[in-house]
């Protein structure tokens, strides 16, 4: 049909050619990029090396700017549930649902929550796929419905490890699936009471260009499951990894999004798993649930008190006091121990583990201070047996005497424990849960407890006599027994 044609203005398709290559450049020209950080999400329309918002390094990622893509349909948005009034509402008497694992419930706030979002982070092989898979048997055995979204391993791999933990049951679905919308689709077709995604990283939806794990793709996800949840009324734990620095990896508005964020942690030199509940919208934060881990999976402890006080050591040692703390509603006795001697350097050491090292150096002051202790050539070291962490400052008095009876080379009484805040004056300031903590200590076989003066004890206690104490010295002089070590 071009035969003959001697220039390129001859050419009859030479319009529509050009058209059609300049609407290719205009839609190509549309399609932007931009720049996400990986650690916290921050947008920019270059690349930088720094992110000025969290501070981290090389995070930046390049990813297609979803806004600038030409849709080519709008969906119809349907008001399916109009604005009610709060005494019209309904309340289903089976708004929660035990997982029969006591420890796990207790750290939900007594169950889990139906058509809630729920978000567990831990380090890699610390047990987070264990327990879910574990509870996805108990529930199964309650003729509860579960999906197991498998995105990370196959479903014979989910089969092994249930196997060996001893799930057996119909009721429970195996999805080896990374697809989000592949993933909803089931999610409407089953209708199940429970849904488990392992994990929120892995999978990706088809509406953003970004790989799976990005910024942008975490957030899609959580977003759409989230959406599931509260319109299908269906209850949805998914699993989060964690960064090098212990933090949950992706945006910190993955957080924000979910109703309950748990923490899993863990000593990888123990056998015992702590479950802490960070956020909370239907029950209490900072509750812990202790497991311990063995070949058959994970198993409750029922008495965590008595775990962390299995190795103590009821010889006369300087350097060693029990405190009562508190992680939510839960009293715990745990050990604590100070370790303080002579430096051959100019800068002493100071070393604190399971508690916050600006404490310890804020103890170390009120010590000097307030008693004349001299510490600026000791080393000092403070360790909280057991690997748990104690962030509450009524720990404060037992770090105190602790150190005390370890520059003194003298015993604090082993049948005592010890509870009550440092105030910078030297006074022993009140603490929360207080007959609690007394009730506890009494149970684990102690004859005495030490407590700020300023706590009122409505509640009679037999069998344990109850100090008060005013200031950091008469502690000291009231539960030091004044007995050197016999090394």
């Amino acid at each position: 049909m071009c035969e003959g044609i001697k220039s390129e203005g001859d050419c009859p398709l030479t319009p529509t050619l050009s058209r059609m290559a300049r609407e290719f450049v205009v839609q190509m020209a549309k399609v932007k990029s931009k720049y996400v950080c990986q650690n916290c999400g921050y947008e920019t329309a270059g690349y930088l090396g720094k992110c000025p918002e969290c501070g981290s390094w090389g995070s930046f990622v390049e990813e297609v700017d979803s806004s600038s893509i030409k849709k080519e349909a709008v969906l119809e948005v349907i008001d399916t549930i109009p604005p009610m009034k709060l005494s019209e509402i309904e309340m289903n008497s089976e708004i929660r649902f035990s997982t029969n694992i006591s420890e796990f419930d207790r750290v939900l706030g007594g169950g889990i929550v139906q058509g809630s979002l729920v978000l567990i982070a831990g380090d890699p092989g610390i047990g987070k796929s264990t327990i879910l898979l574990q509870t996805s048997g108990e529930l199964c055995r309650e003729d509860k419905k579960v999906l197991y979204i498998s995105a990370e391993e196959s479903a014979s791999q989910v089969k092994l490890r249930a196997e060996r933990l001893g799930v057996k049951s119909d009721n429970l679905y195996i999805y080896p699936q990374t697809n989000l919308e592949l993933i909803k689709k089931h999610i409407e077709a089953l209708n199940p009471d429970l849904v488990i995604v392992d994990s929120i990283q892995a999978i990706y939806t088809s509406l953003i260009q970004s790989s799976a794990g990005s910024v942008s793709q975490i957030r899609e996800c959580c977003n759409s499951l989230m959406q599931v949840a509260k319109t299908q009324n269906v209850s949805i734990i998914v699993i989060g990894h964690v960064t090098k620095e212990g933090n949950i990896a992706g945006p910190k508005v993955l957080e924000h999004m979910v109703d309950t964020v748990i923490q899993f942690e863990g000593d990888k030199y123990k056998s015992y798993r702590i479950l802490r509940s960070i956020k909370n919208r239907f029950g209490n934060t900072s509750e812990v649930g202790i497991f311990e881990m063995s070949s058959k999976g994970l198993s409750e402890v029922v008495n965590p008190s008595e775990l962390f006080l299995k190795e103590y050591n009821q010889t006369q040692t300087p350097g060693s006091t029990i405190i009562v703390t508190s992680e939510g509603t839960r009293p715990l006795l745990v050990e604590i121990q100070a370790l303080v001697g002579t430096t051959p350097y100019p800068a002493p050491r100071r070393v604190a583990n399971g508690v916050d090292t600006g404490r310890v150096l804020q103890i170390l002051a009120v010590l000097e201070k307030r008693i004349g202790l001299n510490l600026s050539k000791q080393d000092v070291y403070v360790n909280v047996i057991g690997g748990i962490d104690v962030n509450e400052p009524a720990a404060d008095l037992g770090i105190a005497l602790a150190i005390v009876t370890c520059v003194r080379d003298v015993v604090f009484d082993t049948q005592t424990a010890i509870i009550g805040e440092l105030g910078l004056s030297g006074e022993i300031r009140a603490v929360n849960h207080i007959e609690k903590r007394i009730n506890e200590a009494q149970k684990l076989g102690f004859k005495r407890i030490i407590i700020p003066e300023a706590n009122e004890v409505q509640e009679k206690f037999d069998g344990i006599e109850i100090v008060k104490v005013r200031r950091i010295l008469e502690a000291i002089t009231r539960g030091v027994r004044g007995v050197k070590s016999d090394n």
